[in-house]
C-alpha cells in the first residue's frame, strides 16, 4: 500500500482542522496517479495592493490551508515554504501544520507598503530557495496572483530559464474572470515546446472572484492535473532523476 508522507493520525494530532482538507487531496492525488509520490510544494503569494480584500477577509489563509493539505501526502516535513511578493520580495516564511492558523495574516502585520506585481522576482526566490535547499525532488510550486506582472518579458524569460529545473509553476489566478490582466498568463501557460523552453512546466487556471468558493475537490484536481505530464516529460530529458 502507498503512503502519504505524513499519515492521517499525524494529521488529526497536528492539525486537526486540516484534516477534511487532507483527505480530499488524497482523492485528486490517487485521480491524478499521484498517490505515493514525493515532492517539495512551495506557495507563492500576491502581496500588491489589489490584494488586501483577499488577505482581509481569510481567502489567502483559506488557499494557504489548502495547499498545506495538499503538501502533507507528498512532503513528510510538515511546513510549506511561502514567498510574498509585490513590486520585489517582501517575505520568505514557512507555514507549518502545527500552528498554520492565522498564520497568513500574522506574517502580513509585519510587512510594509502593498506594492506591483513581480512575477520574476517571486520566481527567483523559488528556484534560490530549492537550489539551497539541496533537495533532489521535484516541485510543485502553487503560483497565486490577481493580476499581470510589471515585466512581462522578464516573466517569460524566468519561466523558459527554470523549465530545465526540477519545478512545476501552476498559477492560480483571483478576481474576475473576464479581465485581460490574466491573458498573459493564459499566454505563458501555452508558450511552445520546446521552441521557448525545454518542458512545458506550467499550468494555469483561474479561481474566480470568490476562490474560498470553489469547492475543495476541484480546487486540487485544478492544482495537480498537469503535474503528473509535466514529471514524465521532465524525467524523460534529465531534469527530475528521482
Amino acid at each position: 500500500m502507498t503512503r502519504s508522507a505524513i499519515g492521517l493520525r499525524t494529521m488529526e494530532a497536528t492539525a486537526p482542522a486540516l484534516v477534511n482538507l487532507y483527505k480530499s487531496a488524497g482523492i485528486s492525488l490517487r485521480k491524478h496517479g499521484l498517490e505515493g509520490g514525493r515532492a517539495r510544494v512551495y506557495l507563492v503569494l500576491d502581496y500588491s495592493g489589489s490584494m488586501r480584500p483577499y488577505y482581509r477577509d481569510g481567502t489567502v489563509q483559506a488557499l494557504a490551508d489548502r495547499v498545506l493539505g495538499l503538501s502533507a501526502h507528498l512532503d513528510g516535513d510538515g511546513r510549506v515554504p511561502v514567498v510574498f511578493f509585490s513590486t520585489d520580495i517582501d517575505a520568505v516564511e514557512e507555514i507549518p501544520l502545527a500552528g498554520h492558523a492565522g498564520r497568513v495574516a500574522e506574517i502580513a502585520s509585519r510587512l510594509g507598503h502593498m506594492g506591483k506585481t513581480a512575477y520574476h522576482a517571486a520566481m527567483d526566490a523559488v528556484i534560490d530557495h530549492h537550489l539551497d535547499s539541496g533537495s533532489g525532488k521535484p516541485a510543485l510550486v502553487v503560483f497565486q496572483t490577481d493580476g499581470g506582472p510589471v515585466n512581462r518579458l522578464a516573466a517569460e524569460r524566468y519561466l523558459c530559464k527554470a523549465a530545465r529545473l526540477p519545478l512545476f509553476w501552476q498559477f492560480v489566478g483571483f478576481g474576475n474572470t473576464r479581465s485581460t490582466q490574466f491573458d498573459f498568463l493564459r499566454r505563458l501557460d501555452e508558450l511552445p515546446v520546446p521552441q521557448s523552453r525545454a518542458v512545458d512546466n506550467a499550468g494555469y487556471f483561474h479561481a474566480g472572484p470568490d476562490p474560498r468558493a470553489v469547492p475543495d475537490g476541484v480546487l486540487f484536481d485544478r492544482l495537480v492535473s498537469e503535474f503528473p505530464s509535466w514529471l514524465a516529460a521532465a524525467r524523460e530529458a534529465g531534469i527530475v532523476r528521482v
